[in-house]
């Protein structure tokens, strides 16, 4: 559809960042234009949040202003880490809004989270994870986020990603990621930034795409029996549904 906005959705420390930033720069590469111009050519600062342009939640009062430049300007994309919700839904059944959806483990999601918190504390920064002091807190934290991926997986029309899968099959999920947003993959600016975005080729100084090591498995070297239990009991039925070890 001609004006149509892209949703890119992530779980929390799962290369959410990573994505929005490789799926923004590709729909720009297509002929797209850039979100952050567009949130301050609109004046959308205090909706489209942090460097990745960020609407914080899909209620109704915050959807209807990001909306306006989609009908007047190229296709962009803007970041969400919340659920769904009613009207969000209507838009995209209605193909005015394209979904993305990246997760994780969630054990190693909630592991980075603690160890991200950690770091700002000691730089004396806030953030969302700065308040998460222990592990368990991290393990609550992250059951909310396991409770809106089971959403997003659960709505037809998303195109959904595993973080690990990226990671280890970057060529084939890419083209999936291109044929699903109809970008042209012959253009060769297209091929340009998806060779950029290749895990380990990001730059550790390249602004909002967070990309850490992120390496897969890393919470079975730092969790305790108990803090595993406890993520069983948790979300454990999930990470079975997803294919992880358990």
């Amino acid at each position: 559809m001609k004006y149509q906005m892209v949703l890119s959705v992530g779980m929390p420390r799962a290369g959410s960042g990573w994505f929005y930033n490789l799926t923004h720069d590709l729909v720009i590469a297509n002929g797209g234009a850039d979100a952050r111009k567009i949130r301050h050519k609109y004046q959308l600062g205090k909706i489209l949040t942090e460097v990745n342009c960020n609407i914080g939640s899909l209620d109704f009062y915050r959807l209807i202003p990001v909306l306006i430049p989609s009908l007047l300007e190229s296709r962009y994309v803007i970041k969400v880490h919340a659920g769904r919700r009613p009207f969000a839904d209507w838009l995209i059944a209605k193909d005015i809004i394209c979904p993305t959806f990246i997760y994780r483990d969630p054990r190693d999601a909630l592991l980075s989270a603690y160890e991200y918190g950690r770091r700002m504390r000691e730089n004396s920064r806030q953030n969302a994870f700065t308040p998460l002091m222990t592990i368990e807190d991290a393990i609550v934290f992250m059951e909310e986020y396991v409770q809106i991926a089971r959403g997003w997986l659960d709505l037809e029309g998303v195109f959904t990603v595993k973080y690990e899968e990226l990671l280890s099959d970057y060529q084939r999920v890419v083209k999936g990621l291109v044929s699903f947003l109809g970008i042209d993959p012959n253009r060769s600016r297209v091929q340009d930034v998806l060779s950029s975005y290749r895990p380990n080729q990001g730059r550790p100084d390249q602004q909002g795409t967070h990309f850490v090591k992120g390496k897969i498995g890393r919470h079975r070297d730092h969790f305790t029996d108990q803090q595993l239990l406890l993520c069983d009991r948790k979300f454990g039925a999930f990470i079975r549904q997803q294919g992880y070890d358990i």
